[in-house]
């Protein structure tokens, strides 16, 4: 395997973006290189304390700060962007979520008109322990806490739209963005559609966990050090978001209706599996109907994106994207050996 070009970057205040689309790009890359970045929280690291509550100490819409982005050499509409994510690591001993009026599944938002009063702003600060590999609830209100097991994952993760279109931070759609899924943690790649020249990818919005559906609104916001490999397939579009892990295949789709964006997903995870493993749309319809899981990513963004996931187990052996996936991970596990097995310290800054 050929030297791997490797790129550190961790972006001062004034370079981070707020939109996918219409911003700068902060480097260019070749095809292939290892971007070790640090990420933000969601909160651009100003919900420090029980007491910092969002209202008062960030400014809508300067939320999902995101690293890049990158301009990628070579990248062009009709192309196909492979992200793959090495390491996802906390870059603090502690995370914040919280309840924000207005926002969230379970309470009136601002299209979903009630009478009754928002919710109020409560915050939680989470301790992480990256040898227990855990993150510590504590209750507000009473003395109990529990340890949930840390699953890093990124928020978001999109290129720049078409058609000139400039999204915020906060919005899923068929560039990426911000999607909400579990499934964006280390090991998977994720391919995503070119859409203007050089791609301009961008990732943000850590979560030391989060649950399916991301039901409040807002998870475990943490700082990253993530570790992720930008690759470039020419001439391969693709029309939604993408995910590959060692076990299955997943497609993701953002609307609303809940039910578009589950359509979205299932709909293209049937058109995957009949395109690259040669099954008439029929025979993969039924396949998928009966094998597919369809775990939820959010329910409470400006989209909704659900997830159709099936197991590879249950397909002819094809290595879709020529291997893209199997590729990434040899050079993932060649940067590891690399550079050790050793991890950053956790930052209580």
């Amino acid at each position: 395997m050929r030297d791997l070009d490797v790129v550190e970057f961790r972006p001062s205040p004034e370079q981070y973006a707020w939109t996918f689309g219409g911003v700068a790009p902060v480097a260019r890359i070749r095809p292939g290189t290892v971007l070790e970045l640090f990420t933000e929280d969601c909160f651009a690291g100003r919900v420090r304390s029980e007491s910092d509550l969002v209202s008062e100490v960030c400014e809508f819409p300067f939320l999902n700060p995101q690293t890049g982005p990158f301009y990628v050499e070579g990248a062009e509409p009709g192309d196909t962007l492979a992200v793959h994510f090495v390491s996802i690591e906390p870059a603090r001993d502690w995370a914040a979520s919280t309840t924000v009026p207005l926002f969230g599944a379970l309470t009136a938002t601002h299209t979903t008109a009630m009478l009754h009063a928002p919710l109020p702003e409560v915050v939680w600060i989470w301790r992480l322990d990256r040898v227990a590999r855990t993150c510590r609830f504590q209750a507000r209100t009473g003395d109990y806490w529990v340890d949930l097991p840390m699953d890093p994952m990124h928020g978001t993760l999109g290129v720049a739209p078409a058609n000139l279109e400039v999204r915020s931070a906060l919005v899923p759609d068929a560039f990426g963005g911000n999607m909400d899924t579990p499934e964006l943690r280390a090991g998977v790649t994720c391919y995503l559609g070119v859409n203007v020249e050089g791609a301009l990818v961008s990732l943000g919005d850590g979560h030391a966990r989060q649950g399916e559906g991301e039901t409040c609104g807002v998870a475990v916001e943490a700082a990253m050090d993530s570790v992720i490999i930008v690759d470039l397939i020419k001439g391969r579009p693709c029309a939604w978001p993408r995910i590959e892990s060692d076990t299955h295949l997943m497609s993701t789709g953002s609307a609303r209706p809940l039910e578009d964006a589950f359509r979205i997903a299932q709909a293209d995870i049937v058109g995957w599996v009949s395109g690259d493993f040669g099954l008439d749309v029929l025979d993969a319809y039924q396949l998928v109907s009966q094998a597919v899981e369809a775990p939820i990513a959010n329910v409470v963004d400006t989209n909704y994106t659900s997830v159709a996931k099936l197991a590879k187990r249950w397909l002819p052996k094809v290595d879709v994207y020529d291997g893209a996936h199997h590729k990434l991970s040899e050079m993932a596990a060649a940067y590891r050996a690399d550079r050790g097995a050793t991890t950053r310290p956790l930052r209580t800054d």
